[in-house]
C-alpha cells in the first residue's frame, strides 16, 4: 500500500478525533497566556533573559503538546482500532511512520505559530527590557520553540506506543518535566543538560553555558525523540494488536 493513502487515513483520524484539536489548542492558549503574564512580571533579576522570558510559556504549554502525541497513539489501543488499522496497512512500519508524521507536521505548525503569539504577547507586556533581542534571536527563538514543540509531542507519541498506554506515558512524562526536571534544572554542566526539555530548552534562551548550545540541545531532544520512536515501532512490531 502506498504512503499517501495512509497519510490521508491518519491525517482524518487526527482532524475528527476532538481531543487531538483540543490539545493542539490548549497549547496555543496556554502558552500564550503564560507568556504573557511572565512579560509583565519583575524584570530586575540580574540573570533576566528576555527571550526565555518572552517563551517561557512554553515549559507548562509543552504539557499539552505531549498530550497531543500521546493520545494520537494511545487512541489506537482503544475498542481495537489498532486491529483495524493494521489490517487496512498490514506493514506495522509504514503504518508507524505515516501516525507519526501526522503527529509531526500539526505538532510543528502549531508550535511555530503559538511560539510567535507568545513571543508578541511577551513583548509588549517587557516593553523597553526586550529592546536588546535582536532579530536573529527571536527567528531563532520562535523556529526552535515550533521544533522543540514537535519533538516532545513525537517524544511522547513514542512512549505510547512503548507503553500501549497514553495514560502511563503521561503519567510519566508529567511528573518528570514538572518535578523531576525542574528540580535537577540548575544543575549544568552534568547529566541534567542531556535531558530531553532541558537541552532542547536551551534555544529558547539568549545566553546560555554549558556543554550544549541552542541547536546541538534541540540535536539532543531529537535523540531521545527518535530512540523514543524506534522503540516504540520495536514495540508494535513485537506484540500482538
Amino acid at each position: 500500500m502506498e504512503l499517501a493513502p495512509v497519510l490521508r487515513s491518519e491525517w482524518l483520524k487526527i482532524r475528527t478525533l476532538r481531543s487531538l484539536p483540543g490539545a493542539l489548542l490548549a497549547l496555543f492558549a496556554s502558552t500564550t497566556a503564560f507568556s504573557a503574564i511572565a512579560g509583565v512580571s519583575e524584570t530586575s533579576d540580574p540573570d533576566f533573559d528576555p527571550l526565555y522570558m518572552a517563551l517561557s510559556g512554553v515549559v507548562p504549554g509543552q504539557i499539552a503538546a505531549i498530550s497531543f502525541g500521546a493520545m494520537a497513539v494511545s487512541s489506537e489501543f482503544q475498542s481495537g482500532a489498532l486491529r483495524l488499522s493494521l489490517a487496512a496497512v498490514p506493514r506495522r512500519g509504514r503504518w508507524f511512520a505515516a501516525k507519526a508524521a501526522v503527529i509531526a507536521v500539526p505538532a510543528l505548525l502549531v508550535g511555530l505559530v503559538t511560539a510567535l503569539a507568545a513571543l508578541l504577547a511577551a513583548r509588549a507586556g517587557l516593553g523597553p527590557a526586550a529592546d536588546g533581542l535582536g532579530t536573529g534571536e527571536q527567528v531563532r527563538g520562535v523556529v526552535g520553540c515550533g521544533v522543540y514543540l514537535m519533538l516532545m509531542a513525537l517524544f511522547a507519541a513514542g512512549l505510547a506506543a512503548l507503553l500501549h498506554s497514553g495514560v502511563a506515558t503521561l503519567s510519566l512524562l508529567i511528573p518528570f518535566i514538572l518535578v523531576v526536571s525542574f528540580v535537577i534544572g540548575d544543575a549544568t554542566g552534568t547529566v541534567a543538560d542531556f535531558l530531553p526539555d532541558k537541552a532542547g530548552q536551551l534555544v529558547l534562551r539568549e545566553t546560555y553555558d554549558g556543554t550544549l548550545g541552542p541547536w546541538s540541545g534541540l540535536a539532543v531532544t531529537a535523540l531521545w525523540a527518535a530512540a523514543a520512536l524506534l522503540a516504540g515501532g520495536w514495540s508494535l512490531r513485537r506484540r500482538d494488536a
